[in-house]
Formats: structure tokens, sequence, C-alpha cells
């Protein structure tokens, strides 16, 4: 069995019982960073042996995970932070799996981006999740296709290269769409600032940004 567990986004109490349980139970935890990981585990005094499972050495372990899986192993992959999966390591373990008929199970669980899309304001009856944009290549091409896009977008980004991506939203979507950058979520200094891209833009532009950040753009109307 493996199953994947979700994992909190920054409060360490946005974990289910039903995760613990399994995390305590499991012969095997796999972790994006052990290091990250090994924070919550020692916080639920859970001690069950760990190793990495990330995007450098996923095409390399999965085959012989799948292999222990089959033989009886349950094993539990956790990513940093949220769903893996979702922007973080999990499909081609998990695609390994049914291939070789290994059963899966995803505990639900804290994934970032829900609570950004529900408190922005904007309409979420329908929606697309992009994650994180392309850095270069195909950037540009990419940008173009969303301007079309009538639903709400979803977009993870890096402190670092926000204000850039908002110049770029400004360029391709117009200033005066409106949008909300989560920042933080579940943390002290959790801010959710909403506004027309410019207003969002001018407001993170003075200032360094920290943290986990979350768009959440208007479509085109």
């Amino acid at each position: 069995m493996l199953y994947i567990v979700p994992t909190p986004i920054g409060n360490l109490a946005d974990i289910t019982f039903r995760a613990i349980d399994i995390l305590k139970s499991v012969d095997l935890i796999l972790a994006e960073d052990t290091r990250t990981s090994s924070v919550l585990l020692n916080h639920y005094q859970i001690h069950k042996p760990i190793s990495p499972y990330h995007q450098h050495n996923e095409h390399k372990i999965v085959q012989h995970l799948a292999e222990q899986l089959q033989a009886g192993k349950t094993i539990a992959l956790l990513t940093d932070a949220g769903t893996p999966g979702i922007s973080d390591p999990a499909f081609l373990l998990v695609r390994e799996c049914i291939k070789y008929d290994v059963k899966v199970e995803c505990l639900p669980g804290a994934t970032a981006f829900v609570p950004a899309l529900v408190n922005s304001g904007l309409p979420i009856n329908n929606f697309c999740f992009e994650g994180f944009l392309p850095l270069k290549k195909g950037r540009q091409t990419f940008l173009k296709k969303m301007a079309a896009e009538e639903r709400t977008m979803v977009f993870y980004e890096s402190p670092m290269r926000l204000v850039k991506t908002l110049n770029d939203f400004i360029n391709t979507f117009g200033p005066d769409r409106q949008c909300c950058v989560s920042r933080e979520l579940t943390k002290k200094f959790e801010e959710n600032k909403r506004g027309s891209l410019q207003e969002v833009h001018d407001h993170f532009n003075a200032k360094p940004v920290k943290g986990e950040i979350v768009i959440v753009v208007q479509g085109k109307l």
C-alpha cells in the first residue's frame, strides 16, 4: 500500500488524526526534504524510517520503491507542505504503483491553492489551476494562451519572482484585472492582498516579499 499524505502548509495543527495514525503505522516514510518533514514527525512523536524522495532522485528510485511495495511494504509519501502531486513529486510513483497493481490511497488534507481561491473573493464555481509558470522557454506563449481564459486562474509563485510575474500579468491581462495574492497561509503573518493587478503589484513592489505565494486572477469577462 502507498499512502499519499498531505502535510500542513504552515500551521502544524493542520494535519488529520488519520494522517498521524498512518504515519505511525507504515514501514517507511518518503519525504521531499527529510529535514523539513522531521520537524513535523518529531512534533507528533512519529519515529519511523525516513528516506528522501524528490524531483532529483525519483526517476532513479521509483522502480525500487514499486518493488518494495509489491513485496508487501507500506509506504507513506510526504512533501514539504501540502498534498503530494500538486506541483510536487508523486506522479511517477503513483503511476508505477498503478502499473504493478499496488493499492494507492490519497488522504484528504492541506493544499495551499484551496484556501487562497476561496478567500480571494473571485468566482470559484469554475476555475483552473496552473501551478508554476514556465520560467523562460514557453512563458510568453503560455501567457498569451491564458489571456483568453474565462475561468478564475490559480498560480503558484516564489517570493523572488512575484513582482516580475505580476508585471507579466499586467502586460497580458491589463492593469485593471482583479486578483488576490495570498502569502504565508495559515501562519502568523498570513496576508491576502486583493485588488487590481496594478494595485497588488505596487503593494508588493514597495516591500520585501517572503513566504509561499498563491496568485488568484480573475478570468476574462
